[in-house]
């Protein structure tokens, strides 16, 4: 069987142990390949040839390493069909989705590939009596990325991207179920002239996660996946002397005011909520009608709407959503609906137990809906992170602010309505990172930054944008000063706050 290995420089693969895991088909729950799993041995060689390549790569001018990042954009666009299909064959998104996570990833590259302008300094002239100030924007040396499987393309371009660009190496540590495109993402980046050494994966477990986090010459660490594992990476990355940017897990709410647009919601509803199996950390699982009247004509329209959604194979190209990733997971989503149930929420459409013909063993989950969820309800609380969509009434305005600003996440949020005062003081009041109005799904473009509050994201720096150029530099203040060498001292260097 099929064995994915880690991408290393040369000289470097070996002794990284014997133990494997499982990839999955999703679609016929079937082993279709085995992952190496290395250790801290493995990982030291990793950094070893990191170490060696870096101060060359940082020493390349930004106009060069942009034109790496250009190249490999055009590889990957013309590997895109072969790319999603490898991505949809582990993880289970259909084959347009998959197109999707790709190209969020190459909005990041679009970006990294304007580091020149990205990484122009600051300059004071006359700071001081013949004293000049300047700024500079220099690569942290080693940054490592511990991606999550939801996202297996998107989520590494968006850290790597503006890492390598910076003139960082990269160590790129991606989940062991869905590791065959960050495989490829970095053979594509060779191909594209970057040297060796400057981008390698490793995959691994806890094992190779904790040895990331404690080795010393890795500089900044940046993590998605759960929220309790991402405070975990951030509390043990930090204590290790690193910068950490670690985002959790999310429970992304939508706001339907009375006047919003219902046809245009439960559209946007099908695709946010139950797109891609709901395996996606900006998911709009909740939906907060205001009042009885918005509540009961809304849910009067997702119920046809939700029992039309196709789930299929990924390759089925008129599939909403193909499995989730594996019989752990699907077993997980399928609990918490029975916790709904168990907590006294009314469960309009039940999703468990779908079959789908011929693929009666692969991890399909049918979408379900949940009507009259309170917030004291613990399958409220919690991320579900599967195709499930509920329904929480708010009899007011006052009240639809305040569910999401309270919840324990602050990933996403979202507010239809016509009325733009209503918008408008709904996004300046709410307590959540990043805000969508009449968008249900509010992940800023690349050029922007990506991050959530509160349980939803650890650290004080967002994803990609100038945020990312911030988190994969440090920067460095000159002051200089030319003397004219006058015999009598009259040109005496006197500090400005001293003077």
């Amino acid at each position: 069987m099929r064995v994915i290995d880690h991408v290393l420089a040369s000289g470097t693969a070996g002794g990284g142990g014997a133990r494997q895991g499982d990839v999955f088909d999703p679609n016929s729950g079937q082993v279709q390949a085995h992952v190496s799993l290395g250790d801290a041995a493995l990982l030291d060689r990793a950094v070893a040839a990191a170490q060696a390549a870096q101060p060359a790569w940082a020493a390349t001018n930004p106009q060069r390493r942009a034109r790496v990042m250009f190249r490999f954009k055009e590889l990957v666009e013309a590997n895109m069909d072969a790319l999603a299909h490898t991505l949809s064959s582990e993880h289970g998104k259909v084959i347009a989705d998959a197109k999707g996570d790709i190209q969020r990833g190459l909005e990041v590259i679009e970006f990294a590939c304007g580091i020149p302008h990205a990484l122009k300094g600051e300059y004071t002239q006359g700071a001081g009596p013949g004293i000049d100030v300047y700024s500079t924007r220099l690569p942290i040396g080693i940054g490592a990325g511990i991606t999550p499987f939801n996202f297996p393309a998107m989520i590494p371009m968006w850290m790597f991207g503006v890492a390598i660009a910076c003139g960082n190496a990269f160590i790129l540590k991606p989940s062991e179920r869905d590791p065959s495109v960050p495989v490829r993402l970095a053979e594509l980046m060779r191909e594209a002239g970057l040297p060796e050494g400057i981008l390698q994966v490793v995959h691994g477990d806890k094992e190779m996660v904790d040895a990331i986090l404690d080795h010393p010459a890795i500089g900044a660490v940046s993590f998605v996946g759960s929220s309790d594992i991402a405070h975990y990476v951030y509390r043990r990355g930090v204590e290790a002397g690193k910068r950490v940017q670690a985002m959790g897990g999310a429970k992304n709410h939508g706001i339907v005011m009375p006047d919003a647009d219902l046809d245009q919601v439960v559209n946007d509803l099908s695709g946010a909520a139950f797109g891609s199996a709901g395996e996606r950390c900006m998911a709009l699982p909740v939906v907060v009608p205001v009042g009885e009247k918005t509540a009961d004509a809304l849910r009067e329209k997702l119920i046809p709407a939700i029992e039309a959604l196709r789930v299929g194979v990924s390759t089925d190209s008129d599939a909403h959503y193909g499995p989730v990733v594996n019989a752990a997971h699907k077993q997980r989503v399928e609990n918490w609906i029975q916790t709904g149930v168990d907590e006294g929420a009314e469960l309009v459409v039940d999703g468990r137990g779908f079959k789908l013909q011929g693929h009666e063993e692969g991890f399909f989950i049918g979408p379900s809906l949940f009507d009259r969820v309170t917030p004291d309800m613990q399958a409220y609380k919690e991320e579900i992170f599967g195709p499930v969509l509920q329904i929480v009434r708010a009899p007011d305005f006052e009240t639809a602010v305040r569910l999401p600003s309270e919840h324990q996440y602050g990933n996403g949020v979202a507010i239809f309505t016509r009325n733009g005062h209503a918008a408008r003081e709904f996004a300046a009041r709410v307590n959540v990172g990043m805000v969508g109005v009449n968008v249900p799904i509010p992940v800023p473009v690349a050029y922007h930054s990506f991050g959530g509050w509160k349980r939803s994201a650890f650290g004080d720096v967002n994803q990609h944008g100038m945020e990312g150029v911030r988190f994969w530099t440090k920067v460095k203040t000159v002051t200089q000063r030319w003397p004219d060498g006058s015999p009598d001292g009259s040109n005496a260097f006197v500090i400005p706050t001293m003077g």
